[in-house]
C-alpha cells in the first residue's frame, strides 16, 4: 500500500527528548455544577466509550537543524485499565504540548437508543490483522536501527478501520499495541495541517470530514502520513463517529453559565474607536428601523425585535436601517453601557466540545484605512456600512471542561488561536482585541494588514487596549442551545430576523481609489492598483451584514 522512502540521519543528531509536561491553563479549573457526560472524563459515543490522554512518552523526533520545523512522535500514558490505543500522538516542535489521543473501550452498556432489530453483533474494537511499513527514517547502512524512527499503518480485518498509526524506534509493534475500529463507528477523516515536510515524507494533523453542530465526526486526535511516492493515495484512516442521539457529554444550562462566567473574555476596543457596540435592544429603542421594499417610510422596531419579519431567506425584501438627522448620528456611535455578548451554544466534533460563539452588535462600521508603505490613508466611505455584527468561538473540551482555542473572527475569515497562545486578563478569561472602525477580533494588540504584508499595502486593523470593554463573563445573554431541546432556551424574536442589517448602498469607489493612486509615487501605483482589484466587492458600496443565524457557521464549522 505505501512506499518506503528512506534518509540516512547520523545517530548523535537523534538525541532523546526528555518526556514533557502538558500545558495547563493559569487557573485550576472550578468544580462544574452536576450534569450528565459533561467533565467525567469520559464520553459515551454508543457502542463505544472513549478516554481523552494528554500525558505521552517521547518516541522518535525528526530534530531537524532548524529544530522550529520538526515534529516528535508519542504513545499515549496513563490509560485506564480495559482502554485501548488507536493511535499515537505527533506534535510540532515550536509548540507547548498541547494535545490528545483518545483511547476506547466498548462502552459497558448499549444506549437505550440502539435499534436491537439492527445491532452488528461483532465486535467494536479488534486487533489489526498485520502492520505496513509506511515509512523509517534510516536504512540501516551503519548495522544499528538506534535512533530510528518506523511508521506503521495497521491492516484492519475485513469490516474494521484504522484510525491511526503507530511509531517505534526499532521493530514492528505486536498486534495488540492497537485496536481498529468497526466500519459503522467511524467518519471520514481528511488532512488538516501539514506538520511535517522532508524529502518525500509529510506529515499531517487530521480532523472530521463533516464538521458543524448537526455533524458526528469525532476527531481521535491522531496524525497520518504518507509517501510523496504514491501520488494521489486516499487518505488511510477514519475518525470515530459519535452515535449516543443524546449527546451527553455537552454541558446543561447551568454548567453553561458556569463556563461562560469562568472562561467569558473581555473585549477591548481600540481607544480612538468611534463606533462602540451597543444592545440589540438599546439600538431598537433608539430608532432603528424596519424598511419594506417599495416603500420609503420605515417602521420602528419594537424593542425585543417582535415585529421583524421571521425565517425565509435574504430575499431583499426587508431591510433595517438608521433613523435620519441628528438621532443617525448619535444611534451610530453604540452606547457602551447597554452592550452584551450574545451567546450560541452548540455541538463540536461529535459533541466532544462545545463551542460557545459570542456574537457582538455595532450599530455602525466606520470607513477603512490603507497602509501604503509608510503612508496611511484614512478612506472616506469604503468599508462602512450600518450594523456590524462579529464573533469569536470558545472551544471546550468536554472531557474536562477545559479551553481548549478560540476562534477570531477577521472579516471574510478568521483563525483559530491554542489556549496557550492567548493573553489572559484574570485567570482562565481571555483577552479579544477588537479591530479599529471595522470591529475584527484578534489575539494580541499591534497593526494587522488585510493585503500584503510583503509590500506593505492592505488595510489596517489596529487593536490596542483601552477603557472601552466588554467583560463577556458578566454582560452576555444566552440566545440559543438548539441540542438542549425545544423550549429551553427562549430565543429572541431578532434572532429569527434572516434579512439585512443594514441598506445596500453603491457608489463609485473606483474614483476615490484612483485619486489615492495618482498622488502615489510611480514606483508604487501598479502594485496599489493591483491590490485594489482584489479587494472585496463590499468594499465598493455600503451593504449591511446579515445575522447571526444566517451565517454559515452559525450551523457549520468556523472556517480555517
Amino acid at each position: 500500500m505505501f512506499g518506503c522512502e528512506c534518509f540516512y540521519r547520523k545517530k548523535m543528531d537523534l538525541l532523546p527528548l526528555s518526556d514533557p509536561e502538558p500545558f495547563s491553563l493559569q487557573a485550576p479549573l472550578p468544580q462544574w455544577p452536576h450534569g450528565q457526560g459533561f467533565s467525567s472524563g469520559k464520553l459515551n459515543l454508543g457502542e463505544l466509550e472513549v478516554v481523552k490522554i494528554s500525558r505521552f512518552k517521547f518516541i522518535w523526533s525528526s530534530n531537524l537543524e532548524d529544530k522550529k520545523k520538526g515534529v516528535t512522535f508519542y504513545k499515549p500514558v496513563g490509560i485506564p485499565d480495559g482502554f485501548y490505543i488507536l493511535g499515537h500522538y505527533c506534535q510540532s516542535n515550536d509548540q507547548s504540548l498541547r494535545g490528545f489521543v483518545l483511547v476506547a473501550r466498548e462502552a459497558p452498556s448499549k444506549s437505550e437508543a440502539t435499534d436491537f432489530s439492527t445491532r452488528v453483533t461483532s465486535p467494536a474494537l479488534r486487533e489489526p490483522l498485520d502492520y505496513t511499513l509506511a515509512w523509517k527514517s534510516n536504512d540501516g547502512r551503519e548495522g544499528s536501527l538506534e535512533g530510528c524512527g518506523f511508521f506503521w499503518l495497521p491492516q484492519p480485518p475485513e469490516g474494521y478501520k484504522s484510525v491511526g498509526f503507530l511509531v517505534t524506534s526499532s521493530k514492528k509493534p505486536k498486534l495488540d499495541k492497537v485496536r481498529c475500529v468497526r466500519a459503522d463507528l467511524t467518519d471520514r477523516c481528511e488532512k488538516y495541517r501539514v506538520m511535517h515536510s522532508e524529502f518525500s515524507f509529510r506529515v499531517w494533523s487530521t480532523r472530521p470530514y463533516h464538521r458543524g453542530m448537526l455533524r458526528r465526526g469525532v476527531s481521535v486526535g491522531t496524525f497520518s502520513c504518507i509517501s510523496d511516492s504514491i501520488p494521489g493515495l486516499e487518505l488511510p484512516l477514519s475518525c470515530l463517529k459519535n452515535l449516543d442521539p443524546s449527546l451527553h457529554g455537552m454541558p446543561n444550562c447551568d454548567q453553561i453559565h458556569a463556563l461562560i462566567n469562568h472562561y467569558g473574555p473581555t473585549f477591548f476596543f481600540h481607544p480612538d474607536e468611534i463606533y462602540l457596540p451597543s444592545s440589540v435592544s438599546w439600538f431598537f429603542e433608539n430608532g432603528a428601523l424596519l424598511f419594506r421594499k417599495g416603500d420609503s417610510v420605515g417602521e420602528p422596531i419594537d424593542v425585543g425585535g417582535s415585529n421583524l419579519p421571521s425565517g425565509g431567506c435574504n430575499d431583499g425584501e426587508f431591510w433595517i436601517d438608521l433613523p435620519s438627522g441628528d438621532q443617525r448620528k448619535t444611534i451610530k456611535l453604540g452606547n457602551l453601557a447597554s452592550a452584551k455578548l450574545y451567546l450560541h451554544v452548540k455541538p463540536a466534533l461529535g459533541g466532544t466540545f462545545t463551542d460557545i460563539a459570542l456574537w457582538i452588535f455595532c450599530p455602525f462600521n466606520g470607513p477603512a484605512t490603507l497602509k501604503v508603505g509608510i503612508m496611511n490613508i484614512a478612506l472616506n466611505k469604503i468599508g462602512q456600512h450600518v450594523c456590524d455584527w462579529e464573533h469569536v468561538t470558545l472551544r471546550i473540551c468536554n472531557f474536562a471542561g477545559e479551553l481548549w482555542s478560540i476562534y477570531f473572527s477577521q472579516h471574510s475569515g478568521g483563525v483559530w488561536v491554542n489556549a496557550y497562545e492567548l493573553e489572559y486578563i484574570q485567570g482562565n478569561k481571555a483577552i479579544i482585541y477588537s479591530s479599529r472602525n471595522g470591529h475584527a477580533s484578534f489575539p494580541h494588540p499591534g497593526t494587522y494588514i488585510q493585503g500584503s504584508a510583503k509590500l506593505g499595502i492592505g488595510i489596517r486593523n489596529d487593536c490596542a487596549s483601552s477603557n472601552f470593554y466588554v467583560n463577556s463573563s458578566t454582560h452576555y445573554e444566552l440566545v440559543a442551545a438548539e441540542y438542549l431541546g425545544d423550549g429551553i432556551v427562549a430565543e429572541p424574536g431578532w434572532l429569527q430576523f434572516m434579512r439585512k442589517w443594514g441598506p445596500t448602498i453603491v457608489y463609485d469607489s473606483r474614483t476615490e481609489l484612483d485619486k489615492i493612486v495618482h498622488v502615489l509615487p510611480v514606483m508604487l501605483q501598479s502594485s496599489v492598483k493591483n491590490f485594489f482589484y482584489k479587494l472585496p466587492v463590499e468594499l465598493y458600496g455600503e451593504e449591511g451584514p446579515t445575522g447571526p443565524k444566517e451565517k454559515n457557521n452559525w450551523v457549520g464549522d468556523e472556517r480555517g
